[in-house]
């Protein structure tokens, strides 16, 4: 599929992308994502690889747009995080007086 990323045209197919990105590790979600395959990547370390180019040549939203196009599932942010327990009233006292957290 022909894509348009910084005003450059790509012709990407879903197969490429996945095989390019799985040789990457990916960063640490910070924004919008991307899933390929069972992995999650920054939308803009996709283009990055994809393109070869620089990050500040095109914006997520250019990458979000070619990515869903292709089939991949894009998200807006970056996923929540798991909630740390709750303490107990003992661990939040020993907590706020400095101590350690568990008795």
């Amino acid at each position: 599929m022909r894509c348009i990323i910084a005003r450059f045209p790509f012709d990407l197919t879903k197969d490429e992308v996945t095989a390019t990105m799985k040789k990457v590790k990916p960063e640490p979600l910070t924004g919008a994502y991307v899933t390929i395959g069972r992995r999650h990547f920054p939308v803009m370390q996709v283009g990055e690889v994809v393109t070869r180019q620089d990050r500040r040549d095109f914006t997520a939203g250019e990458v979000t747009r070619a990515m869903t196009r292709l089939g991949f599932t894009c998200h807006a942010g970056a996923p929540a995080q798991p909630a740390a327990p709750a303490l107990t009233p003992v661990e939040e006292a020993s907590q706020l007086l400095g101590g350690p957290t568990s008795v």
